[in-house]
Protein backbone atom coordinates (compact mmCIF):
# COMPACT_ATOMS: atom_id res chain seq x y z
CA UNK A 1 0.00 0.00 0.00
CA UNK A 2 1.21 3.21 -0.65
CA UNK A 3 1.57 5.88 2.39
CA UNK A 4 -0.76 8.57 2.13
CA UNK A 5 0.89 12.02 2.27
CA UNK A 6 -0.82 14.47 3.85
CA UNK A 7 -0.72 17.92 2.91
CA UNK A 8 0.82 20.26 5.43
CA UNK A 9 0.56 24.06 4.67
CA UNK A 10 3.30 25.91 5.03
CA UNK A 11 3.18 28.40 8.11
CA UNK A 12 3.19 32.09 7.53
CA UNK A 13 5.72 33.60 9.78
CA UNK A 14 3.81 36.50 11.44
CA UNK A 15 5.93 39.88 12.25
CA UNK A 16 6.81 39.56 16.18
CA UNK A 17 5.33 42.43 17.75
CA UNK A 18 7.77 44.19 19.85
CA UNK A 19 7.73 45.57 23.70
CA UNK A 20 7.37 49.41 22.04
CA UNK A 21 5.03 48.88 19.79
CA UNK A 22 2.57 47.14 22.24
CA UNK A 23 3.39 50.02 24.62
CA UNK A 24 1.80 52.09 21.88
CA UNK A 25 -1.27 50.64 21.30
CA UNK A 26 -2.04 50.50 24.47
CA UNK A 27 -1.33 54.53 24.98
CA UNK A 28 -3.48 54.95 22.28
CA UNK A 29 -6.35 53.32 23.59
CA UNK A 30 -8.90 55.69 25.39
CA UNK A 31 -8.64 55.54 29.54
CA UNK A 32 -11.48 54.72 31.50
CA UNK A 33 -12.54 57.44 32.80
CA UNK A 34 -13.33 57.94 36.76
CA UNK A 35 -16.74 59.13 37.76
CA UNK A 36 -15.61 62.24 38.79
CA UNK A 37 -14.20 62.65 35.14
CA UNK A 38 -17.21 61.56 33.46
CA UNK A 39 -19.70 64.05 35.67
CA UNK A 40 -16.84 67.29 34.77
CA UNK A 41 -17.28 65.69 31.15
CA UNK A 42 -21.37 65.53 30.82
CA UNK A 43 -21.67 69.00 32.82
CA UNK A 44 -19.60 70.70 30.62
CA UNK A 45 -21.44 69.17 27.68
CA UNK A 46 -24.56 69.94 29.18
CA UNK A 47 -23.36 73.84 29.78
CA UNK A 48 -22.62 74.00 25.98
CA UNK A 49 -25.86 72.91 24.78
CA UNK A 50 -27.22 75.23 27.05
CA UNK A 51 -25.20 78.00 25.47
CA UNK A 52 -26.38 77.03 22.03
CA UNK A 53 -30.00 76.78 23.10
CA UNK A 54 -29.64 80.26 24.24
CA UNK A 55 -28.40 81.39 21.00
CA UNK A 56 -30.85 80.10 18.82
CA UNK A 57 -33.64 80.76 20.62
CA UNK A 58 -31.76 84.70 21.07
CA UNK A 59 -31.96 84.46 17.13
CA UNK A 60 -35.61 83.30 16.59
CA UNK A 61 -36.74 85.75 19.15
CA UNK A 62 -34.63 88.67 17.05
CA UNK A 63 -35.95 87.15 13.71
CA UNK A 64 -39.82 87.25 15.30
CA UNK A 65 -39.41 90.83 16.13
CA UNK A 66 -37.86 91.79 13.17
CA UNK A 67 -40.93 90.17 11.17
CA UNK A 68 -43.18 91.38 13.59
CA UNK A 69 -41.86 95.08 13.09
CA UNK A 70 -42.12 94.33 9.31
CA UNK A 71 -45.29 92.91 9.19
CA UNK A 72 -46.68 96.40 11.11
CA UNK A 73 -44.94 98.72 8.69
CA UNK A 74 -46.37 96.93 5.59
CA UNK A 75 -49.99 97.42 7.55
CA UNK A 76 -49.27 101.12 8.28
CA UNK A 77 -48.06 101.55 4.91
CA UNK A 78 -50.96 99.87 3.40
CA UNK A 79 -53.78 101.98 5.46
CA UNK A 80 -51.88 104.73 4.77
CA UNK A 81 -51.95 104.01 0.85
CA UNK A 82 -55.54 103.49 1.39
CA UNK A 83 -56.69 106.63 3.32
CA UNK A 84 -54.10 108.85 0.65
CA UNK A 85 -56.99 107.23 -2.21
CA UNK A 86 -59.78 107.93 0.36
CA UNK A 87 -58.76 111.50 0.42
CA UNK A 88 -58.41 111.84 -2.96
CA UNK A 89 -61.95 110.24 -3.75
CA UNK A 90 -63.61 112.74 -0.65
CA UNK A 91 -61.79 115.36 -2.13
CA UNK A 92 -63.25 115.51 -5.39
CA UNK A 93 -66.67 114.51 -3.41
CA UNK A 94 -67.09 117.70 -1.25
CA UNK A 95 -68.19 120.07 -4.29
CA UNK A 96 -71.21 117.85 -5.00
CA UNK A 97 -71.84 118.50 -1.23
CA UNK A 98 -71.00 122.15 -1.86
CA UNK A 99 -73.82 122.42 -4.46
CA UNK A 100 -76.43 120.53 -2.39
CA UNK A 101 -75.82 122.28 0.41
CA UNK A 102 -76.12 125.78 -1.54
CA UNK A 103 -79.50 124.15 -3.44
CA UNK A 104 -81.07 123.48 -0.12
CA UNK A 105 -80.32 127.14 1.28
CA UNK A 106 -82.07 128.50 -1.66
CA UNK A 107 -84.71 126.52 -1.52
CA UNK A 108 -87.81 129.20 -1.08
CA UNK A 109 -89.98 127.89 2.26
CA UNK A 110 -93.07 127.26 0.35
CA UNK A 111 -91.23 124.30 -2.16
CA UNK A 112 -89.71 122.58 1.09
CA UNK A 113 -92.93 120.59 0.97
CA UNK A 114 -92.45 119.05 -2.22
CA UNK A 115 -91.36 115.62 -2.72
CA UNK A 116 -88.36 116.09 -5.24
CA UNK A 117 -87.55 118.98 -2.91
CA UNK A 118 -87.58 116.78 0.08
CA UNK A 119 -85.63 113.90 -2.02
CA UNK A 120 -82.53 116.50 -2.22
CA UNK A 121 -82.60 117.01 1.70
CA UNK A 122 -82.19 113.20 2.08
CA UNK A 123 -79.56 112.91 -0.55
CA UNK A 124 -77.58 115.21 1.33
CA UNK A 125 -78.36 113.81 4.58
CA UNK A 126 -77.00 110.59 3.45
CA UNK A 127 -74.28 112.16 2.14
CA UNK A 128 -72.72 113.14 4.60
CA UNK A 129 -73.34 110.05 6.51
CA UNK A 130 -71.26 108.52 4.54
CA UNK A 131 -68.61 110.93 4.96
CA UNK A 132 -69.04 110.74 8.62
CA UNK A 133 -68.83 106.61 8.48
CA UNK A 134 -65.66 107.69 6.49
CA UNK A 135 -64.18 109.76 9.29
CA UNK A 136 -64.53 112.87 7.42
CA UNK A 137 -65.91 115.39 10.02
CA UNK A 138 -66.47 119.41 9.08
CA UNK A 139 -63.82 121.88 10.67
CA UNK A 140 -65.98 124.44 13.13
CA UNK A 141 -66.02 127.92 12.67
CA UNK A 142 -68.99 129.04 14.67
CA UNK A 143 -67.75 131.13 17.87
CA UNK A 144 -63.73 130.23 16.83
CA UNK A 145 -61.00 132.41 16.18
CA UNK A 146 -59.27 132.12 13.37
CA UNK A 147 -56.52 129.76 12.80
CA UNK A 148 -54.80 129.26 9.79
CA UNK A 149 -54.36 125.71 10.26
CA UNK A 150 -57.71 125.09 9.54
CA UNK A 151 -59.17 128.23 8.23
CA UNK A 152 -58.47 130.38 5.11
CA UNK A 153 -59.35 134.05 5.26
CA UNK A 154 -61.17 135.28 2.59
CA UNK A 155 -61.76 138.63 3.82
CA UNK A 156 -60.92 141.06 6.79
CA UNK A 157 -63.99 143.48 8.34
CA UNK A 158 -64.60 145.24 10.61
CA UNK A 159 -67.51 143.76 12.53
CA UNK A 160 -69.24 145.32 15.57
CA UNK A 161 -69.92 142.68 18.36
CA UNK A 162 -66.61 140.38 17.43
CA UNK A 163 -62.88 140.90 18.66
CA UNK A 164 -59.89 141.11 16.53
CA UNK A 165 -59.49 137.35 14.53
CA UNK A 166 -62.93 136.09 15.22
CA UNK A 167 -64.24 134.27 12.39
CA UNK A 168 -67.94 136.66 11.51
CA UNK A 169 -69.41 133.83 8.58
CA UNK A 170 -67.83 130.57 6.57
CA UNK A 171 -68.40 131.46 3.14
CA UNK A 172 -66.75 127.38 2.08
CA UNK A 173 -67.22 124.55 4.88
CA UNK A 174 -63.70 123.05 5.29
CA UNK A 175 -63.14 119.55 6.27
CA UNK A 176 -60.92 117.32 8.06
CA UNK A 177 -60.37 113.54 7.15
CA UNK A 178 -58.96 111.86 11.01
CA UNK A 179 -55.78 114.33 11.50
CA UNK A 180 -55.26 115.21 7.31
CA UNK A 181 -56.74 118.38 6.07
CA UNK A 182 -58.78 117.78 3.57
CA UNK A 183 -59.77 121.35 2.67
CA UNK A 184 -59.11 124.48 5.02
CA UNK A 185 -62.41 126.31 5.47
CA UNK A 186 -63.20 129.63 3.72
CA UNK A 187 -63.94 131.96 6.10
CA UNK A 188 -64.62 136.02 7.00
CA UNK A 189 -62.75 137.55 9.72
CA UNK A 190 -63.26 140.33 12.13
CA UNK A 191 -60.53 143.14 12.54
CA UNK A 192 -60.03 145.84 14.31
CA UNK A 193 -61.50 149.46 13.68
CA UNK A 194 -59.45 151.54 12.00
CA UNK A 195 -58.10 154.80 14.29
CA UNK A 196 -59.68 157.27 14.02
CA UNK A 197 -57.70 160.90 13.37
CA UNK A 198 -57.44 163.47 15.53
CA UNK A 199 -60.12 166.51 15.43
CA UNK A 200 -58.28 169.42 13.40
CA UNK A 201 -57.36 172.63 15.73
CA UNK A 202 -56.61 169.81 18.96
Amino acid sequence: MEERQEHIAPEVSRPETTTEETAEVVAAEPKPESPEEELARLRRELEEAKARAAEYLDGWQRTQAEFSNYRKRQEAEFLQRVQMNNAVLIARILPVLDDLERAVQTVPPGLQILTWVDGIFLIKRKLEAILEMEGVRPIETAGKSFDPLYHEAVTYEEASGYEEGQIIGEVQRGYMLGDRMLRPALVRVARAPAPQGKESGE
